[in-house]
């Protein structure tokens, strides 16, 4: 694997574990959606690609959207993520970024703490890993590889 790869987050299956259809990989990434969970998977339209996982944050005005492509020739899944910030002073703009998805988003409150003083007390926390790993897993366990994309699916 190169360094390319270990940066976009391509990871392969376990040595001995069998691939399945790309049905069973598809309807394993769909079956994620439910209850509790921050993002949906949704079929995607052709240029979106096969597959779309999606997760709005309002609280932070943030969007991020994972595409994936199923190869089931390779057994690989490429994926491209994208993100949306929209600015707080204009909600018509904002930037939108491809690539690799890490990070950790964070909403602080100013709280009065028992002795009286003011604090800044986290509210809100989302990691892109709560999205992207049970993704990254699904496709793994199906014996499959995650590839990781810059630009094109």
């Amino acid at each position: 694997m190169g360094i390319l790869d270990t940066y976009l987050g391509t990871r392969h299956p376990d040595a001995g574990v069998p691939a399945r259809t790309a049905q069973e990989v598809r309807s394993a990434l769909l079956a994620l959606n439910g209850p509790g969970v921050l993002f949906v998977v949704r079929n995607g339209t052709g240029k979106e690609g096969d597959l779309v996982a999606e997760c709005r944050l309002p609280q932070l005005r943030v969007r991020l959207r994972t595409r994936m492509r199923l190869d089931s020739a390779k057994h690989e899944v490429r994926a491209l993520d994208e993100q949306w910030e929209v600015s707080l002073s204009d909600h018509t703009r904002g930037q939108h970024s491809r690539g690799p998805a890490n990070a950790v988003y964070r909403v602080w409150e100013k709280q009065k703490g028992p002795d009286g003083r003011e604090r800044r007390v986290e509210t809100f926390r989302f990691e892109t890993r709560e999205m992207k790993d049970p993704l990254r897993h699904v496709v793994l366990d199906a014996g499959w590889t995650w590839r990781g994309k810059l630009f094109r699916l």
